[in-house]
């Protein structure tokens, strides 16, 4: 290695970025970033972020980094097993047709729409609403982001309460050197796929601008499971001076999905490509404002303040029934039974401030990071209305809805994390997040008398963590923390889903923490390994429980008891030959997790049983994705084998599916890739033979949207892509 190279490219860097501060002929400041040199000859390396990024304190923390740029993966269909093929106890489901949305989970949360994560793109919140339905709706091209960054659940006090941690999409950057530049990327593929997304950016003068446009289309796997989406952004900055930077953004994303319905276990040994359904569709469309203002107080103080906001609405109409129940015409009528049509508007606006100060204390170096955040919400919730008998997407109604309701919440949190410089090995980060608000539920619904719709949910939360790193070297590093969190009563929870079901006052949130302690090391310039041992516990989990009521069991929301999860995470990332153009690479990306309920009671057959010791649902003992990957030159091809263990659908781990196959075990299984990359001077050429070996599989039975019932997963495909930049 050429050391005498990254002296005169440190050297470079200080005399471009430090800055020095002279007074009455003094020098009193210089103020330099923080340099991390990352492994460069690994393939697509997933790196770490450094001790602070932008205004956020990470030291202590498992994060990590995933660069999309030289990455052979299916970037027109989203396909998470690629994405995140080197993030261990990663868990990707489908459930909205491939590519529409990413459903990810980490370290056996749920990964319904990624909303155990504090969801953002370009640092800004994209959760639809925090309190009311934390999911997220809005989905980004994956075409356009430059990286995805993932810091695991300790990330709890700085981002907000969420167990997952924070997962933030980098959208690509406008070229600083050009006045204009233009990016395509057509992708074409099996069952009928043809998506294009163009993007465009440039910089002149102070203002810089970056924006795409996308459109895919798809027959999907399964019969009538059609897909339309596009998506646009646009964004414009300004720098002021070198010390003030204004930015402006506005994001759409809507999609249009044809939804087969579920299958029964019968149905999918027959034919996992059917569909039990012809005239069910689902529809969000999302707007993403935000405007921001970044830049420095002082020469070790830096701020931010973010407006941002998530509006539009999510539709959906459908024909409600188990998978063993067809959707038929009435001799009678002559005509299908009329369906169900839910129309969910959002209306959420969030201000959030930070500020990052740099001092001393004696001898000891400081990071103190603070932000302020204030959410105030919308939530419009019109469910069960009486639709068409049509085949055609429609949200016609016949009547009133009998669900209409309205959630308004609000809340104000603020966090305060100081990390300790014990020493240039030894930092330590304790911090704070005090978080109060409420939501008040007010409409009618028609079978639940008038006087017990109204709800209010107080939301007073006060979340501790501490967090410690020591690097043995540059490369190598011990990581440990422990932070609590949280997840608050929803809005589904609080809202009885028919006469059957009735609302309970007393429900309380969830709580817990998750605690971790990792290794991380590159004992050489070729080799990446990470392993973490980590335990998370969440309390007064929510579930259904039966209670007597005038003689007869009705189903209530309530607090079925705890669970804790225990794992063990490993990342093995190894360039074992190098000669001249030609490398081989191999990882492992793998995960053993341990989830189960310490005490608990759920309604069952038989009245509520007993759920202790039973596995928690929907977590796979063991995930595991390995890969080989060779190159030579600008090309590169990557062949992976994932393998997840068998799961249970339900708290009660109902092993032997009901004819409806609502619940019941979900079978492990093996799914091989071969993806490739090739590039040549501005064109990009990406093609990913996905499933290889035709593997029929399903991820999930799930208990809500899109049904009870098994959700085949694809089988094999091709996609090919052709990128070029101007």
């Amino acid at each position: 290695m050429n050391y005498k190279y990254y002296f005169y490219l440190l050297m470079a860097y200080c005399c471009l970025s430090g800055r020095v501060y002279a007074q009455q002929d003094t020098i009193k400041t210089l103020s330099l970033e923080e340099i991390k040199i990352q492994n460069f000859r690994l393939q697509n390396p997933v790196t770490s972020l450094p001790s602070t990024n932008g205004l956020m304190i990470i030291g202590g923390r498992k994060s990590e980094v995933i660069s999309l740029s030289g990455l052979a993966t299916n970037l027109a269909e989203k396909t998470g097993r690629s994405l995140f093929a080197k993030i261990p106890s990663a868990f990707i489901y489908d459930m909205d047709g491939t590519g529409n949305q990413i459903n990810l989970s980490v370290r056996g949360l749920d990964g319904h729409r990624s909303w155990e994560f504090n969801v953002r793109q370009n640092g800004v919140m994209i959760n639809t609403d925090i309190y009311g339905y934390p999911a997220s709706h809005y989905s980004m091209p994956i075409e356009a982001v430059g990286q995805i960054e993932l810091i695991r659940g300790t990330a709890a006090l700085q981002y907000g309460q969420q167990f997952g941690g924070m997962l933030n999409y980098v959208l690509k950057k406008p070229d600083p050197s050009r006045k204009f530049s233009l990016e395509n990327i057509s992708s074409a593929g099996s069952f009928g796929l043809l998506s294009n997304c163009t993007s465009i950016g440039g910089t002149v003068g102070k203002f810089s601008y970056f924006g795409y446009y996308q459109k895919r289309n798809s027959n999907g796997y399964r019969d009538n499971g059609k897909s339309e989406s596009d998506a646009q952004h646009v964004e414009i900055s300004y720098q002021f001076n070198d010390r003030l930077k204004g930015k402006a953004e506005l994001s759409r994303s809507i999609f249009l999905y044809q939804i087969p319905g579920p299958l029964t276990d019968a149905q999918f040994e027959q034919d996992p490509t059917q569909a039990t359904r012809t005239r069910n569709y689902y529809s969000p469309e999302i707007w993403v404002p935000a405007v921001t203002l970044e830049g420095k107080l002082a020469a070790n103080t830096s701020f931010s303040l973010v407006g941002s906001g998530v509006f539009g609405q999510r539709s959906s109409v459908t024909f409600d029934a188990f998978a063993n129940v067809p959707d038929t015409i009435n001799s009678s009528t002559s005509e299908y039974a009329a369906r169900n049509v839910d129309i969910d508007n959002y209306h959420t606006r969030t201000v959030e401030a930070r500020i990052l100060h740099g001092y001393t204390l004696g001898s000891v170096k400081n990071d103190l990071s603070i932000s302020v955040r204030y959410f105030n919400n919308s939530f419009d919730r019109r469910q069960r209305g009486k639709g068409t008998t049509g085949t055609d997407y429609d949200l016609t109604i016949i009547g009133e809805f009998p669900r209409d309701i309205n959630l308004k919440s609000h809340s104000i949190a603020a966090s305060l994390e100081n990390q300790f410089h014990l020493n240039d090995r030894f930092s330590i980060s304790p911090g704070i997040r005090i978080e109060n608000g409420n939501s008040v539920m007010s409409g009618t619904i028609s079978f639940v008398e008038s006087a017990q719709v109204p709800q209010e949910i107080e939301y007073d939360f006060v979340a501790l963590g501490i967090n410690a790193n020591y690097h043995f070297s540059t490369s190598n590093r011990l990581y440990a923390g422990i932070s609590q969190a949280n997840r608050p009563v929803l809005f589904q929870d609080i809202i009885p889903g028919n006469p059957l079901t009735i609302i309970n006052p007393n429900l309380k949130h969830s709580f817990g923490y998750n605690s971790e302690i990792g290794w991380e090391l590159s004992p050489k310039e070729a080799m990446n390994l990470n392993t973490t041992l980590f335990y998370t516990f969440i309390g007064n989990r929510v579930g259904n429980i039966l209670v007597e009521q005038d003689e007869t069991s009705l189903i209530q929301k309530s607090n079925i008891g705890d669970s804790g999860t225990a794992g063990v995470e490993l990342l093995w990332d190894w360039e074992f030959l190098k000669k001249n153009r030609f490398a081989l690479s191999f990882y492992t990306s793998s995960s053993w997790m341990r989830a189960r309920y310490l005490n608990g009671l759920v309604a069952g057959s038989e009245g509520n049983e007993e759920i202790e010791g039973n596995y928690v649902e929907a977590v796979p003992e063991w995930i595991s994705r390995n890969g080989l990957t060779a190159s030579y030159g600008s090309l590169q091809l990557a062949l992976q084998h994932q393998f997840v263990s068998e799961s249970f659908s339900d708290a009660l781990n109902t092993k032997s599916p009901p004819p409806s196959g609502a619940v019941g075990l979900v079978p492990s299984y093996h799914i091989w890739d071969l993806q490739g990359i090739y590039t040549y001077e501005n064109l990009t050429l990406r093609a990913s033979f996905q499933n290889i070996f035709d593997n029929s599989y399903f991820t999930k039975r799930p208990q809500m949207y899109p049904g009870p019932g098994i959700w085949s997963s694809d089988g094999r495909s091709l996609v090919i892509s052709l990128g070029f930049r101007i």
